[in-house]
């Protein structure tokens, strides 16, 4: 958020305006509120309305950054919900923090939707040696090299310990400072822009992390219903109006002050919203303004199981107007196509019917039988809704890391039938996603991972990591263990793979893979889909793919009916 906005109450009355540094904040169930700040002491805070707390007079304290935190009922003290920065973690006093200050060199840069676009999806803590972002910005020009349109990092917030995956964060606004804290993000989004990258931020706001998480102290930010990961996030119970400021805030954070181009909004099936205008329509009305006033993209992409197209239907067709959502259904299509496991939710994608029905339609589960979930599932995609809207991919973070040991598909497939899987998704009819390290094959595993300090969340995150894969039949020896060190090491990329000739052929071909997407018709949906004997056929406007399915081979072919323009051995070939 700007400064001004900082020093507001969120709720857009601008009668209701904090002057700065009167350190506002909302309690509205205490009793009493003090700000404590380091070297001036505590000062008590005056209720306003709304439950909303600020001291009377701002205090003269000099330039220099102040940190903070506040006691609420003599309790404390207390990270600032809002916080900007944390620079000693989690659990210590906030720092005061300006987004103003940077001088920002992407003045002259706009983005358009990104729909459509090839994404790279990438972890900062493990995508370089150095695990932060002014190391991942100098590592971009091989992106660029590559083709990349955007970057989609995993969750920046704030969260316990040095490492994690990101989804455990408790402050929203503040960046990770092992990475770098804010100011090396916005070095970072500079970075990217200047090289023509658009940047993706992952955040999450269906749920807190288990360590550090001080909002129920200050008020009802969370409900008593639960989901996966914990208690859900207060947006419709008694209250819940300055809870759903704070999201619609924050990820105004990200699009104006942090100049990201989108966002992508962490399972929103967990969102549970019975609002008369839900949460992820007032997401997307928001986002529609920032585009108007900032010339960027403003994306934003739902993960979501829930095969419903409402999430990206418009608004004036009653849907909630966001631009893409994920499509686990190819992924799982591509998977088990090619790997030939159908354990688990792979069950119902055994056989190349849906393949050619994903490549068809989008949806897999479009109101057909799960039996995985042993009822039915999902909805039909809108006619005039284009697949573009769908984003797919054969890896990611979380169907690799949700494996027992994290293994990626080079651990199970040759280079053709990688190769085969880069096709599909890179010149199917979709938004295409990668992992970061798949161009060029890499060995490394992505194993879930943690730092959690107290010993009982270690244990207990330990623990129920491995009884999650018995249930699931894995062979809880052999995973690993999430606070071990050696497993966080394990999955930082190894660069100097790309030294070696079967990586170096993998990346050659991604990069080819991914000029033919840009010559090829942007929204074109697939025709001429078919399997026949393992080979998988499909075409988009003048572009036509042939590739072997788990075991298959392509047979010569003297006269394949045009110019081969791309191939990759007997696995697969693009024929103009």
């Amino acid at each position: 958020m700007t400064a001004a906005r900082r020093d507001q109450s969120p709720s857009g009355d601008p009668a209701r305006a904090f002057p700065a540094r009167t350190f506002p904040v909302w309690a509205p169930e205490a009793e009493s509120v003090s700000v404590e700040v380091a070297g001036h002491g505590r000062h008590p805070l005056q209720r306003v309305e709304g439950g909303w707390w600020r001291l009377a007079h701002a205090l003269d304290a000099g330039p220099e950054a102040l940190d903070y935190g506040f006691v609420v009922d003599g309790a404390g003290p207390y990270p600032d919900p809002r916080s900007l920065r944390q620079p000693d973690g989690v659990h210590a006093l906030s720092r005061e923090w300006n987004p103003s200050d940077h001088r920002w060199s992407d003045d002259g840069w706009r983005s358009d939707s990104l729909t459509g676009r090839v994404i790279y999806e990438l972890h900062i803590g493990t995508f370089t040696p150095e695990g932060t972002l002014d190391a991942a910005a100098d590592r971009l020009d091989h992106l660029v090299d590559l083709g990349v349109d955007a970057v989609e990092l995993l969750p920046v917030n704030a969260f316990n310990g040095p490492h994690g995956w990101g989804y455990d964060g408790v402050l929203w606004f503040a960046v990770h400072e092992p990475y770098g804290g804010p100011d090396a993000y916005q070095r970072f989004v500079d970075a990217c822009h200047a090289r023509g990258v658009a940047v993706i931020q992952d955040v999450v706001y269906n749920h807190l992390g288990p360590s550090g998480n001080y909002l129920p102290k200050y008020g009802p930010y969370l409900s008593d219903g639960r989901n996966t990961w914990g208690a859900s996030v207060n947006l419709d119970g008694p209250q819940s109006d300055e809870v759903r400021r704070l999201i619609l805030d924050d990820a105004a954070f990200w699009l104006d002050d942090m100049h990201v181009d989108g966002l992508r909004l962490d399972a929103v099936h967990a969102l549970h919203d019975s609002s008369a205008e839900h949460i992820l329509e007032a997401l997307a009305r928001q986002a529609a303004g920032i585009r108007e006033h900032t010339g960027r993209a403003a994306t934003l992409i739902a993960e979501s199981d829930l095969n419903d197209p409402r999430l990206i239907r418009d608004r004036h067709r009653h849907g909630y107007g966001l631009d893409a959502q994920w499509d686990d259904d190819v992924h799982h299509a591509v998977h088990v196509n090619l790997t030939g496991e159908t354990s688990g939710y792979y069950a119902d994608f055994e056989g190349a019917d849906s393949l050619v029905k994903v490549f068809e339609r989008g949806f897999f589960h479009d109101g057909s039988y799960s039996s995985f979930r042993e009822r039915h599932h999902g909805r039909p995609l809108d006619s005039e809704i284009p697949l573009t809207r769908l984003v797919a991919f054969s890896q990611d973070h979380d169907q690799i890391g949700n494996r027992a040991i994290g293994d990626r598909l080079t651990a199970t497939l040759d280079e053709g039938a990688l190769a085969v899987a880069a096709a599909l998704v890179l010149l199917g009819p979709f938004t295409p996603m990668l992992f970061m390290g798949e161009e060029w094959g890499a060995t490394t595993p992505w194993p879930f991972f943690s730092s959690h300090t107290e010993p009982e969340l270690a244990e207990a995150t330990r623990t129920g990591r491995i009884a999650e894969f018995a249930r699931m039949g894995w062979d809880p020896s052999v995973v690993p263990d999430p606070q071990d060190p050696a497993t966080f090491d394990s999955a930082r990329l190894r660069w100097s793979e790309l030294d070696e000739p079967r990586h170096a052929r993998l990346l050659s071909w991604y990069r080819r893979l991914i000029e033919l997407r840009r010559e090829a018709p942007a929204d074109a949906r697939a025709t001429a889909v078919s399997c026949v004997d393992g080979v998988f056929r499909f075409a988009r406007g003048w572009l036509r793919v042939e590739a072997a399915l788990s075991g298959q081979r392509l047979a010569a072919a003297a006269r394949p009916g045009g110019d081969v323009v791309a191939a990759f051995g007997d696995a697969v070939r693009v024929i103009r």
